[in-house]
């Protein structure tokens, strides 16, 4: 059997399993659409919400990006993991008890202000759309690659399946078709990485495996990786960071932004009670550590696996690389790996010296430009997207066909169950928060269900056309997306649990100036609503304000957030006695019932 039907067999048999269940549980109203009807199991919950969160980001990015970086970038898992953790102690069993739908409804309840309500509506709606738009570029990688198809009918067909299980199933399909996306990401995710760890080091944990000896060479992995990687030029790979206040600030963004995104809250209204989304946040965090704590050894181990595949005589040196890296390997002599991932487009060849070998290297770096002209080498002539190294990896390491099959199930698993949670998140902040307790109050329950599934299709529309024209890699697209929940949604949503204070004119005002100076900032330098061209200034670190870059603004606009909430807050009124009480209620999570739609 060919890889091409492997694939198929693989991606074909999950996408029937995903739109089965969708049908099986088709949602038949509005609490079913919602929040699956309330009685969601907590360990059920569990993974469905770790399958929410572990997006195309987590399973195809994340490792890339730290592969890529290594130390420098290891903020993505700090920040994420660390937000989690924010998110299930401080928010999830208090809004629980407050037991509306949606964050918008919390917030234009205890803000008292339709104002309020429909600022968290824009705020909820700029974050997650952005959000998919990573989801929907880490689709169209895994689509292109194993469909054997372009990257822009790779985006086209993922959008199409998460139409028909999403806007058919609403959170009750959702929920169950994340549980089976999480055992088939998770499966996919970690059984490669064995065989890899095994193949390198022969530990059978990667974990381990990372900190283990490397078998060619004798040496430990990560030195290993670090030598091959300074004698070409690279950055060690466990160097330290020279913008420590730029590293902060993007930890602290992604970790607050975690906390403040909506698809991820919206979970915790699906069980039954307070107790339940305590113990929901305990087992996805379970579940999310399985894959978290394997993606930086799956990161390094693909980083060496890339650049001896280019240097195959560098994988059993020890000291003298000067002839092993000298002869890189022959253009026609690449592997097959090579040639397929070439058809997608995501990795190029450029014979810059007419020699008809690889050079890889980082011809950037002034201080290897006298090596790199000895060589003969006119520049670096490989370049290899981010997004496809753990796509890519169990083909590198020349695994079974079965396990790329079951890589490609998984990498598309997650993009389209981060998606889905999205897309639900904003549909029914449109349907619920803006027509049914803004525009038509008197809408039917049909009615509303309509308009639900009418919002959902648009926004995989705009999705799907922001998807073709991304403003960076996957793992970079969901970050910008967490930078604008943390400056607007996470504020909002923690001075309404634990400030009494902060009133309706505070509230509105803290989180307009978050979200419109993080956009401004952004916008600065990404273009425009992320249209290329646009931009008023290059994305470079000189050209950062303070070396705050526009993935770490999110923090600064979050303080910004905070300092013009509470200077309103004090400057005005104080809240209604009512609704002072329901705060103080809200802090003690015993004896909330079931989410309602007040």
């Amino acid at each position: 059997m060919s890889q091409f039907a492997i694939n198929l067999l693989f991606v074909g048999g999950s996408f029937a399993l995903y739109i089965g269940i969708a049908i099986w549980s088709r949602a038949g109203s509005t609490k079913d659409f919602y929040v699956a009807g309330g009685g969601v199991h907590p360990i059920t919950n569990g993974m469905a919400t770790a399958a929410d969160w572990m997006s195309a980001a987590s399973f195809i990015s994340m490792a890339g990006l730290l592969a890529s970086g290594g130390y420098a970038n290891s903020s993505f898992l700090m920040g994420w993991t660390g937000g989690y953790v924010i998110l299930a102690m401080l928010l999830a069993p208090y809004l629980r008890k407050f037991g509306k739908f949606t964050v918008p409804d919390f917030i234009g309840d205890r803000f008292y202000s339709s104002s309020a309500r429909l600022v968290a509506v824009v705020c909820l709606v700029v974050a997650s759309v952005t959000y998919v738009i990573g989801q929907m570029t880490g689709a169209g990688v895994a689509f292109s690659r194993f469909l054997e198809v372009s990257n822009t009918w790779g985006i086209w067909i993922a959008a199409t399946i998460v139409f028909l299980y999403a806007v058919f199933g609403g959170m009750k399909g959702i929920t169950y078709t994340q549980v089976a996306q999480y055992v088939v990401l998770i499966i996919a995710y970690t059984i490669p990485a064995v065989f890899i760890a095994l193949q390198l080091t022969g530990n059978p944990i990667p974990m381990f495996g990372m900190f283990s000896t490397h078998s060619e060479s004798g040496m430990p992995l990560l030195a290993k990786l670090s030598e091959v990687l300074v004698e070409l030029g690279f950055q060690d790979y466990a160097a330290d960071v020279d913008n420590k206040l730029n590293m902060v600030l993007f930890t602290l963004s992604l970790m607050i932004g975690t906390a403040g995104l909506p698809h991820v809250i919206i979970r915790f209204f699906t069980v039954p009670k307070v107790a339940d989304a305590r113990w929901s946040a305990g087992w996805a965090l379970v579940f999310i550590a399985l894959l978290y704590l394997t993606a930086p050894a799956v990161a390094s181990m693909a980083r060496l696996n890339l650049l001896t595949t280019v240097y195959p005589e560098a994988a059993g040196q020890v000291e003298n690389y000067e002839e092993a890296l000298a002869e890189p390997i022959l253009y026609e002599d690449r592997p097959d790996w090579f040639r397929t991932w070439e058809e997608t487009g995501l990795i190029t060849f450029n014979d810059l010296n007419n020699d008809g070998r690889i050079q890889l290297y980082n011809d950037a770096n002034p201080a290897f430009a006298d090596t790199a002209a000895e060589r003969g080498w006119e520049g670096n002539e490989l370049e290899v997207n981010n997004d496809i190294l753990v796509l890519a990896n169990p083909e590198i390491a020349n695994l079974p066909g079965w396990v790329i099959g079951l890589v490609a199930a998984g990498g598309i698993a997650a993009a389209l169950s981060t998606a889905a949670g999205l897309l639900l998140a904003i549909s029914s902040a449109i349907s619920h928060d803006l027509i049914k307790k803004t525009i038509n109050p008197n809408i039917t329950e049909k009615g509303e269900m309509l308009a639900a599934r009418i919002s959902m299709a648009g926004a995989i529309l705009l999705a799907t056309y922001l998807g073709l024209n991304p403003p960076g890699f996957a793992a970079q697209t969901v970050a910008l997306a967490f930078g604008i929940a943390a400056a607007s949604l996470f504020p909002a949503l923690m001075m309404g649990i634990f400030s009494k204070r902060v009133n309706s004119k505070g509230a509105v005002a803290g989180m307009l100036a978050g979200l419109v100076t993080t956009l401004l900032y952004i916008f600065t330098y990404l273009g425009w609503l992320f249209i290329p061209g646009t931009n008023m200034l290059p994305n470079t670190p000189d050209n950062w304000i303070m070396g705050i870059s526009p993935l770490s603004f999110g923090a600064v606009g979050a303080m910004i957030n905070f300092a013009i909430a509470f200077g309103v807050s004090y400057a005005t009124e104080e809240p209604p006695q009512e609704i002072q009480d329901l705060v103080e209620s809200v802090r003690y999570p015993k004896g909330a019932g079931g989410a309602v739609d007040h």
